[in-house]
């Protein structure tokens, strides 16, 4: 897929994240408390700053983070949707350019994500 860099997906964004991917971000320096919410459902994500994930740099319209962004971030725009399934997002101005190729690859990806965020949740739950 092309990227514009029009920071859509990193306005407020609601991406989770796995132990993997906060351990990634924690040895690149950066510190979880300035990166890391909990939903209520005790799910990981990103923080939000100023309307945009803490990482992206609206400006710059780039991610500080980019090198050890979150998996999420590096599958989208293939999304889960309650209603489609695995899916292209509609927000993503360049969601043309996805191959199917790189669909069927990142579908793997996901769902392989999911359930391990999901697992993770439930354990963190029963803490």
């Amino acid at each position: 897929m092309r990227c514009s860099h029009c920071g859509k997906c990193c306005e407020e964004t609601q991406m989770w994240l796995s132990k993997a991917d906060i351990e990634r971000l924690e040895r690149a320096g950066y510190r979880r408390e300035d990166f890391l919410r909990y939903d209520d459902q005790d799910f990981a994500q990103l923080r939000n700053r100023d309307g945009y994930c803490v990482f992206y740099d609206p400006a710059l319209r780039l991610c500080r983070a980019y090198r050890d962004r979150p998996l999420g971030c590096r599958i989208y725009p293939v999304v889960y949707s309650e209603d489609e399934g695995i899916t292209v997002h509609d927000l993503c101005p360049m969601r043309e350019t996805v191959s199917s190729r790189e669909m069927e690859q990142k579908s793997r990806q996901l769902l392989k994500l999911l359930r391990t965020i999901f697992k993770e949740a439930r354990s963190n739950s029963t803490l």
